[in-house]
Order: structure tokens, then sequence, then C-alpha cells
């Protein structure tokens, strides 16, 4: 049976009939519109999708089923003004139609990337549900003919093509039945044509919990299958020409998508009608157009989480994006004589002017200045914040199962702020642990105590995900910022139980700083104990601190059968294929516009991103991975724990990401991050710390004395010039060095909460500068001495052990 009893409707895959119906929901759903329009005339508000086309039909061809070839597109007209009276989502708009005094949208390929990306993940999480929790009711209804199929739930169930292929045909017969004769049999001829039409489907689906209608369609296919079979729905959006697109403007607002499915390799002939129920057309409880009418689907209500994650995100940038705008230069001002005044007793005359608020705020791969907004970071780098819902389903896939007590510090105080697809991680999992996500009715706090769950069964397949981090080995001593990281992973690590890959990048440190004098090349004699044929540079220092380095991380105590740490200079051959796609996919202007390279850099700057690339993909680590067991490397999700100023390099990965992977990867490829803000050095709260100034930082060799004194010489203070002052004015906790770094290190929670409102409101036993940083040194002493502990039964031969390729799953 088919939508206009077309005989090449039986040859239309049922997966993208399917696919179809579900993108007539889904579209509707995410942005917050009717699914159609119950009449002919579009006003009001009301939008009908266009007609479908079915490209499928020369991609199939051309690129087969596995490379998208099973394809289709269609589009919704959501009227002018920029679709708000349509929708209610807040659309990417235009760049030619932004405005400064109404919601500008300062990144608008962003924005677009965002919509995609959440409209993507929305799809495929309804295939996984009603794959493991069958949330998701789909139906095919038979009717004799189109009209009976109309009478039953009016014109919504119509696309723009159905529809004006229904009235050309009614027009079509009515002219006929005219221009016969009177005869009673030729004009009920007529008449019974145009109440026909041919016989027709219509598909449905609805939720399961609360029998919610979400799609409703008359069939352009005979046949559905289930959700479950589609595998994966991918948007097609490389080219919006002729791909994916949003056009929102004053006079226009549309939005255009192109899918393809990549389904599951594994679909039998039975598969084809499972979970796929007919229903006579009697027999549709409850459902015709009245109900239609009144049900949530034709409301302007957005109805998926992803549509309400991505309207809160798009009113935080733009809210952002005004109100940097609207700054002027006597706020800027203002704020700088505000932290004049907040200046330490304790801190050198020459760091007081350079703790002055600023405006010039320097964040790149390779340098890190003024103060930081990272708010704004985030609207620059186009990443997410972190939000407290994320944070309850960061929480229920590790406290909830057992794996740590609680969520870890960085965490609970917004110390990792910003991420890439931390959704998608959360949802790898919960399919991994089979639990639901959190319900998203309230925002309450994650928990700020340790808590007492249940460990539950533990998943019998690998997991899903491995975590990848990194270091480059410049000085033999790291320092306290250069701990942050590690911590988080190790507690990333324990809390997901996943494997872990470390990358030291030797080999960029040697091309970024690295030396070459002929006086040190060797001359043939062996004299000195030297090698004779040794080169005039320093690559083996760099090779020789890598060692060094990799003693500090293998004492933060990650799971050693769980971990694999490697030099570049070593492993880089198992890489090298993914090394050679990277360059291939990207261009050299591509490089230098991202990391500011011009044509002065040596060839090893502009090839390395794709060095740093390549750990993203598990087909990197073919035996570390997936040596042993039964697990694809190259399908392994990728998480990196990194500081924001790394971002630059993963967004560059994202971008060419699913050139490396196969078509059904979870991510399609892209590594999640998870951004940590920057460890600020003693002499002020901005900036993050240097190994090049050692009275900048706490480095992790530095003695209890060295703790002491540079604590109380150098740490910037943000208390008042006199004791009276500070009783009556407290502390600036912004600027205080000291505080800050106790939310870093300080475990307990009420005593930062304590020591923050003692020390801000200048009254209790933490009310001076003095008594914080005595609390600072006594925390610090502790940190550095249990980690010199360890890192003093670290072997050359445990480092060894730990860079031996193996499988570590």
């Amino acid at each position: 049976m088919s939508s206009n009893n077309n005989n090449n409707n039986n040859e239309i895959p049922a997966e993208i009939s399917t696919a179809h119906l579900l993108l007539r929901g889904l579209l509707p759903a995410y942005v917050g519109c009717p699914i159609g329009s119950s009449s002919s005339a579009i006003e009001g508000g009301a939008v009908r999708p266009s007609a479908f086309q079915m490209t499928y039909r020369k991609d199939l061809y051309k690129l087969g089923i596995t490379n998208g070839g099973l394809s289709g597109k269609l589009s919704w007209n959501l009227g002018k003004r920029f679709g708000e009276l349509s929708s209610s989502l807040t659309l990417p708009r235009d760049d030619d139609d932004n405005d400064n005094n109404n919601n500008v949208d300062s990144d608008r390929e962003s924005a677009v990337e965002n919509f995609w990306e959440g409209l993507e993940t929305a799809a495929n999480r309804l295939i996984q549900q009603q794959s493991s929790l069958s949330s998701i009711i789909m139906k095919r209804m038979e009717f004799g003919s189109e009209d009976e199929a109309l009478q039953k739930f009016g014109e919504v169930i119509l696309d723009a093509g159905q529809l004006a292929s229904r009235e050309k045909r009614i027009k079509k017969e009515r002219k006929a039945a005219a221009a016969a004769d009177n005869d009673d049999e030729q004009v009920k001829r007529g008449e019974t044509a145009i109440i026909g039409g041919g016989a027709v489907s219509v598909g449905l689906l609805s939720n399961e919990s609360d029998e919610q209608l979400f799609s409703l369609a008359l069939l352009h296919g005979d046949n559905l299958v289930p959700l479950s079979s589609l595998g994966q729905i991918k948007i097609l959006r490389e080219n919006p020409k002729n791909e994916s697109n949003i056009v929102c403007n004053k006079k226009k607002c549309e939005v255009t998508i192109k899918f393809c499915v990549v389904p599951t390799s594994n679909n039998t002939a039975e598969d084809v009608t499972k979970n796929v129920v007919l229903v006579e057309q009697g027999n549709v409880a409850g459902l015709d157009v009245t109900s239609i009418e009144d049900s949530k689907a034709m409301s302007k209500e957005i109805r998926l989480e992803e549509g309400m994650n991505y309207e809160l995100w798009r009113q935080q940038v733009l809210l952002e994006a005004t109100a940097v705008s609207s700054s002027t230069t006597t706020t800027a001002l203002e704020e700088q004589t505000t932290n004049e005044d907040d200046k330490a007793t304790t801190a050198p005359p020459s760091t007081t002017t350079e703790n002055k608020k600023s405006d010039d705020m320097v964040v790149t791969a390779f340098e890190v200045a003024g103060s930081i907004d990272y708010n704004k970071l985030i609207e620059q780098f186009g990443s997410k914040e972190l939000t407290p819902y994320l944070l309850r389903r960061l929480e229920n896939v590790t406290v909830r199962q057992g794996t740590v007590d609680r969520l870890h510090r960085f965490l609970r105080r917004e110390i990792f702020f910003s991420h890439r697809d931390i959704e998608k991680i959360c949802e790898l999992l919960e399919g991994w642990y089979g639990v639901s996500p959190p319900p998203m009715d309230n925002d309450d706090d994650v928990e700020m105590t340790s808590s007492c769950a249940t460990p539950v069964n533990k998943p019998t397949t690998p997991c899903p995900i491995y975590l990848y981090t990194g270091r480059g080995p410049s000085s033999a001593a790291m320092h306290l910022g250069h701990l942050v990281p590690f911590l988080f992973t190790a507690w990333l690590q324990k809390a997901f139980q996943c494997p872990l890959v470390i990358q030291m990048t030797d080999d960029e440190k040697f091309i970024f700083k690295g030396e070459y004098t002929s006086e040190n090349s060797g001359d043939g004699t062996g004299m000195n104990g030297l090698d004779p044929h040794r080169t005039g540079d320093n690559l083996d220092y760099f090779a020789n601190l890598t060692i060094e380095n990799a003693k500090d991380i293998i004492a933060c105590d990650f799971i050693p059968e769980k971990t694999f740490l490697f030099s570049d200079l070593e492993y880089v051959g198992r890489m090298y294929p993914n090394i050679v796609r990277i360059w291939k996919a990207v261009t050299v202007n591509q490089v230098n516009g991202v990391f500011g390279f011009d044509s002065s850099a040596n060839i090893g700057k502009t090839a390395f991103p794709a060095i740093q690339a390549a750990p993203s993909f598990g087909s990197s680590f073919p035996n570390v991975l997936g040596g042993g067991v039964a697990a694809n490397p190259a399908t392994l999700a990728c998480l990196i724990p990194c500081a924001i100023d790394q971002d630059p390099y993963f967004r560059l990965t994202r971008d060419i990401a699913h050139k490396l992977v196969p078509s059904h990867h979870p991510l399609q490829g892209k590594p999640a991050l998870i951004h940590s803000k920057f460890f600020p050095p003693l002499q002020g709260a901005q900036g993050k710390m240097s190994s090049s100034d050692a009275n900048s930082a706490i480095f992790l060799t530095d003695s209890p004395e060295d703790i002491e004194r540079k604590i109380k010489q150098h740490a910037f203070s943000g208390g008042q010039d006199t004791k009276k002052l500070q009783e009556e004015l407290g502390a600036n906790l912004d600027v205080d060095v000291s505080y800050q770094w106790l939310r870093f290190f300080l475990e307990d929670d009420d005593e930062l909460i304590r020591i923050g409102k003692e020390y801000g409101s200048g009254s209790g036993e933490y009310w001076s500068t003095g008594k914080v940083k005595a609390k600072l040194v006594s925390v610090l002493k502790d940190l550095v001495q249990e980690h010199q502990e360890r890192r003093n039964l670290v072997t050359d031969e445990v480092v060894k052990q730990w860079m031996t390729e193996r499988c570590i799953l």
C-alpha cells in the first residue's frame, strides 16, 4: 500500500520510510513546532513539511548502503521573522541578519553545528531506546483509500508534496466529471474517483510512558522496520548547498535536512515486521482529528531534552554576547581601579601592577595571558557549559554504580566547566550499565557528601570508551598545574573503569624548543666518554625528560593494568597510518589558521597537530585497545580531559574525524572533551602557572620549606591593606591565590565554604591572609609529600612496564 498509489513505492526501502516517519516528528519536537497542519492553509504558526526527496535513488547506486547511500531529504518552512511565530527554539540567524540590538550571533558556524549535533543525538537516542527500553511505540495502519485516512486524521498526515498531488488529482477528476455527459453512472463514477485516491498506509510513533503522539505521517512506502533496526541516522551537512542547511532571516526561516541511514548489519527478514503493530482503521483508540489537535505534538513546546539543552546554551551565549558588546571603557577602568585597591600587602610591588583587571585575554594552544573570562571562552571556542544536569548524568554512571564515593571536587567546584559531547559519553555508559538517564524535571545540585551506593553487577563487555590525555615534557620537574589534569583523569579512570592512554609529546617539545649547535656534534673520537657519532641537537634531552615526567605521572595513582603510557618518539609507527590520513584530510591553511603559523614555521610545527590528534582514534592502538579481546578499537569513543587551551587541537580533529572511523562509530569519530580552568600562578589569579618562573609555581620536587616560603612571599592576596579594613570589607576571594588554590586541593567542601565565608567577611578563624596561607601551606605540604613518596617507588623498570605495548581492556 502506498501514499500516492504509485507502484514505485514498493521499491522504497523500509529503512527510508521509517527514518522519514521518525524525522517528521523529530524536528518539530526539537525546535518546538507542530508536526503538521490540519488544513490546506498554513497560517498562524502552522507548518507543513516539504515534499520528500528520495535522494537514495542516486546515492545508493553511487555510495552503497554502508557509505550513506540510504538517504533522503526534506525541509520545514517556519515562516518569517526568524521562525519565531512557528517555533520556540532560537535558531541560528544568517550572518547578514544579525542585529547588534537583538540577539547577536557571534559565531553562527558553531550555533549551526551544535544544532545538527543535538538533532542527530536525539534521533539516535530514540533509536537506541527502542532497542533497549521499548519506550517508543510504532504502528502501521492500513486504509482502503487516501480519503479514509484523511477522514480519520485530517491533513496533518500529509507533507506538501502529498497535499499537492492530492489537490492535483481531485482537480483533474472533477474536470473529467464535469466534461462528461449528465449520465448518472458517469457522475457516480466521477464521485467515486474523488473519494478514492488508492489504498494507503499511515505510520505512527508515540511514547510508551504517556502515550503521547510523537509522529504521524502518510507513508511513502509500504513497510516499516523497528527503529532499532535503523542502526544509526546521520545528518549530512558538509555541503550546506546540497545537504542539510538552515536559512534564518527576517523574510524566511527554513530548516532542510538531508539524512542517511546506516542500518545494523545483522537484520533478518523477521526483523522487518518485528515490533511493528498493524492496526485496522477502526481500532485506533482515542486518536482522531480532535485529539491530534489537542496533543503536545501540535504545540510550540520543545519536546526533546536535546532541544531544551540547545536552547539553554543559545540563550546563555546570546546573553553573554549582548553583555560583551554593551560593555564600555569606563567599566573596564572601574574594574581596574577596584582590583588595584584590593592589592596584597605581602605581594611585591611589581606583581601588583600585573594583577590589575585587563580585557586583554589571550588563550591559544601556545599562550595564556590576561584575565580569563571562562564564559567568553565557551562562546569563542564553541564548546558547551557543564550543566548541573550533566553532572547528575555523570553521577548516575559513576557514583550510582559504586565505582567512586562522589563526584570529584573539580566537578563539584566547576573547575572542569566546559565540554564537547559529554552527554554522548554518558549515553554510552548508560547503555553499558543498562540504566536510564536521571529525570530532567529538576536541577538539584549533585551530592556534596560521600555516597554509599551499592556496587552493581559489572558489565561483561569492555567499556565502550577510553580516556586520552598527555604531557609535553619541557622540564624535569612538574608543577602543581601539571598535576591537575592527571589527578582528574585518574579519578575518571576509576569512576568509569575504563582504559587510558597517555601521550608523551617529546617530539613536539623538540620541534618547538629544540636546539642545534655544531660544537655538540660527535667528532668520531669518542673523547670524554661521549658518543662519537652523536648529532649536534638535543633531541635526547627531551626523550630523557619523558622518563622523568613519566615517574611523576605514574605516581598519580592510575590503574596500572588499564593504563598505557607512550612516547611519540617510540610509538609513532603504530599511529602512522592514522597520522597520514589526518595529513590528507587537513590543509596547511587550516593548520595555520587555527595555530597562527606562517611561512617561517618549520614543517614539524604544521605537521605535529596530526600526531596529537591520532590518539583520539582507537585504531591508533590496535593491540593496546583490541589485542586478545573481542573488541574493535576503531569503534571506541574517546574522552579527553584537558585544559581549555588544548581545545584547538581537537576542534581541528573533530572536523575531519568522520574520515578515520567506520560509519557506525557512536560519535562519528569525534573525540569528546571535558575542559578545565587554568591553575593560576602565585603572583595572581589570572593566566596559568608556568615552569619558566620558579617563583610562580610550586614544583613536585619542592621541599616543605620551599613550599612555605613561596606561599608566604609570593602568593598574591585579595586581603585588605589594614586589619581594620579587612574586618570591615573582607577579602576579594576571586583574586586571592591562596583561596583559589584551596579550591583545587582542599577536599573538605564544608571547610572550604567556612574559609570562604570567614575570609570574605574578615571574621572568624580564617579572617586574615596569614591564616588562609597557613592552611594552604599545610594542605600542599601533605599533597607534595605523599606524591614524592609514591614517586620514589617508581623506578626506570616500572616506567618500562607502563610503556610496554599490551592490551589494557
